[in-house]
């Protein structure tokens, strides 16, 4: 049988609440938002503050994708504090309204010398079915 290993890099899931549930039945998950359209001159520390209303973050990453907008991560230590976050919406950032998705990633470990856990590959989710997305392109994250 096929040993399964652990992504190299961390893999970021948007999909439905319910779909969630059975995602942590089989994974132990990280939880938290993704924001777009953010103010380019907004900084990780604002973030924080931003969201640290709604529980302990535990990691904040922004991206500058453009000179109009940008984009953030924030991890949440809890499944709760990252669901009232996202409920708690609309969220206004720096005088614009902000675009929220509630995301989820298996946990990795953080000392980069040692390997993750070994998990198995998550399947990918159809967009056609609803779903949900899986977020390839956010190697950004991982940059320290």
């Amino acid at each position: 049988m096929e040993e399964n290993k652990a992504p190299q890099k961390r893999v970021y899931i948007s999909l439905p609440k319910i779909h969630m549930a059975s995602l942590a039945e089989h994974y132990e998950l990280d939880h938290g938002l993704v924001i777009k359209d953010l103010n380019p001159y907004l900084n990780e520390g604002y973030i924080q503050a931003y969201f640290r209303e709604w529980g302990t973050i535990t990691a904040c990453k922004i991206k500058k994708t453009s000179n109009k907008s940008g984009l953030a991560y924030v991890r949440f230590s809890a499944e709760e504090e990252a669901d009232r976050a996202d409920w708690a919406g609309p969220h206004i950032l720096g005088g614009s309204e902000v675009e929220v998705k509630r995301i989820v990633s298996p946990k990795m470990e953080e000392d980069s010398d040692e390997k993750a856990k070994a998990i198995t590959t998550l399947p990918r989710p159809r967009r056609s079915m609803g779903l949900g997305y899986l977020l390839e392109d956010a190697q950004w994250l991982d940059d320290n």
